[in-house]
């Protein structure tokens, strides 16, 4: 009998346990949901949407200009000043007072600024912009990169905005000036997380960021093969039209926040390509977009990159008359 009634229990028993451990998958799904969503209500309460990332509560944008040479001394002052080039580059030429790190650092090194602000400085912007982004996500909210790097600084290193700026869009056949198509809504892109903490999912998502390094894509990859990616231009609706852009690129720009679901207008299943005039603020998105989970990309050097000889510029277009004449150190 004590053998019927345990084989008794064990039929019992089986299908309990199966439920149950169905049911145990079911939440890890949950949890996972739940990770964005408790990290987006986070990031939301504490003015860390995009709006908040590209220009911070004290009204400061992300990039900052080099100083005119007369307020050179008051900007060596006022930043803890950080280059994430590679050493050759930092010992050939820097700002004075600058540290060489390298971009896996920006983290740790941060909590070395003290109360200054942090200026990230990289050859052309584009890696110290998504830098300035992941810092800014992680609290150190006045950092900021400076415009063009170290291209804009002085001629004798703008060598990197000088050799990538170029045509290939120019009567490419995935080149259009058609209107944009209809935004469609997506889903949540899933992320996850052993915590039901909004800030400390926020921070793991940073850091894993951070250890991934910048992600780009080229102009001439995303123009040969557009269907492959999901493509946001963030330009204007006037400039989408103006400038034209990459077949069938979405326009997702003003609306593109957490709050009000606007980031739900992009796939989260997709590969994303941002891209915008200078890759400036494409990698301030890409690292934002990252950290919510999505598979984002940063088009390297932007509209500059892509067409730059187009009439419709008025703004943010590299030239010869970019590079300021101010000191480098070696």
């Amino acid at each position: 009998m004590k053998n019927l009634s345990s084989l008794l229990i064990g039929i019992v028993l089986i299908p309990i346990l199966f439920l149950t451990s169905c049911d145990r998958g079911e939440d890890i799904v949950d949890n996972q949901t739940s990770a964005f969503v408790l990290m987006k209500d986070h990031m939301t309460a504490n003015h860390l949407d995009l709006n908040k990332i590209l220009e911070n509560d004290d009204g400061e944008k992300f990039v900052v200009g080099p100083p005119a040479t007369a307020d050179l001394q008051t900007f060596l002052n006022k930043y803890y000043i950080l280059d994430i080039r590679k050493s050759d580059a930092f010992t050939a030429g820097h700002i004075q007072g600058a540290k060489n790190i390298p971009f896996s650092a920006i983290l740790t090194e941060a909590e070395n600024a003290g109360s200054k602000p942090i200026l990230m400085v990289c050859y052309t912007g584009q890696t110290a912009c998504y830098a300035t982004s992941l810092l800014r996500m992680y609290g150190y909210t006045n950092t900021r990169a400076l415009k063009w790097g170290m291209s804009g600084w002085n001629a004798s290193t703008a060598g990197p905005w000088n050799n990538n700026t170029g045509n290939i869009a120019d009567g490419h056949t995935n080149w259009s000036y058609a209107n944009a198509p209809a935004n469609s809504v997506f889903t949540d892109p899933t992320i996850s997380s052993f915590s039901a903490d909004g800030a400390q999912i926020l921070k793991e998502r940073v850091e894993k960021v951070v250890s991934e390094g910048f992600k780009t894509i080229s102009g001439s990859e995303v123009l040969e093969a557009p269907s492959s990616y999901f493509i946001n231009n963030y330009f204007s609706e006037t400039d989408y039209l103006g400038f034209g852009h990459i077949n069938e690129a979405y326009r997702i720009k003003e609306d593109l926040l957490l709050v009000g679901n606007g980031y739900l207008g992009l796939n989260s299943d997709s590969k994303i390509v941002s891209y915008c005039y200078t890759g400036q603020t494409s990698a301030v998105l890409t690292a934002w977009l990252r950290v919510l989970g999505y598979d984002a990309y940063s088009l390297t050097f932007g509209m500059n990159g892509l067409h730059h000889s187009n009439t419709a510029w008025a703004s943010n277009k590299w030239g010869s008359s970019v590079p300021k004449n101010l000191p480098l150190i070696n």
